[in-house]
């Protein structure tokens, strides 16, 4: 089997192929210390052909296995590509950064652009966000489509926007305004990063954890008019395009 390692700074993503590409085995635990250990007693009994490592832990991995690394980037294209490959952007929301990826024909990528300077266009604001208003994080992502005022949070800094969320819960605004407010602020940050890219794109694929969130994506559709899907695996993207490098290095593709 093809092991794909994704160490997120939210969550630890676990993927395995098999010699025809199909998806056998996927795991999802948080993101803890020690977190090569953890991996290491998941697949104490597994059989591995070949194992590579992507995201922000890879280098622990790389050293506890020491198997091959590639970068996010190159994780998220080869898997939009290996699920559609007329797919031509990627968005990806992850825990603490959000990146746009254009890709080129053969599953690879042309041009980048990545935010992790501020948690406030990632899903970590979401998490924070959601945490304020005593909101399971599924709820809140779909009360959104309730709201009945068009509210907006324009801080650029998360720790600034969570006080513009504590305001607009002192105003005594709905739920459903507020949820507003954050997707939309996010969605924006994106729209704006993703804009050049989006172009010249027509099939653009969402992922990481934030491609689960339906309000989301409904907002990032209607900012880039453009048709903006969900990845089949959103938050495995990264460790399905790493299993896919291990199956072609393994078979020297």
């Amino acid at each position: 089997m093809y092991w794909g390692v994704d160490v997120g700074s939210t969550y630890t993503k676990i993927c395995a192929i098999n010699k025809n590409k199909e998806i056998i085995d996927t795991k999802i635990i948080p993101t803890i210390v020690n977190q090569d250990e953890i991996v290491k007693e998941y697949l104490k009994d597994k059989q591995i052909e070949m194992l590579v490592s992507t995201g922000y832990g890879r280098h622990m991995i790389e050293e506890c296995f020491s198997c091959p690394i590639i970068s996010e980037i190159k994780a998220h294209a080869k898997a939009a590509f290996h699920f559609d490959n007329s797919a031509d952007m990627v968005i990806d929301l992850g825990g603490q950064d959000s990146k746009v990826i254009k890709l080129d024909l053969n599953g690879g990528f042309i041009d980048f652009k990545m935010n992790d300077k501020c948690a406030a266009g990632t899903g970590k604001f979401l998490e924070i966000a959601a945490s304020r208003m005593g909101l399971e994080l599924e709820k809140f992502s779909k009360i959104g489509f309730e709201a009945t005022k068009e509210l907006s949070i324009s801080s650029m800094c998360a720790v600034f926007a969570e006080s513009e969320v504590i305001s607009l819960i002192a105003k005594k605004e709905s739920a459903a305004n507020i949820c507003y407010a954050v997707h939309e602020s996010i969605a924006s940050r994106l729209a704006s990063m993703a804009k050049k890219f989006a172009i010249k794109s027509d099939n653009i694929i969402f992922s990481g954890g934030g491609a689960l969130n339906p309000f989301l994506l409904q907002l990032l559709s209607k900012k880039l008019e453009k048709n903006v899907v969900a990845a089949k695996y959103p938050q495995l993207m990264g460790a399905i395009g790493s299993a896919l490098a291990g199956y072609e290095v393994s078979n020297e593709i």
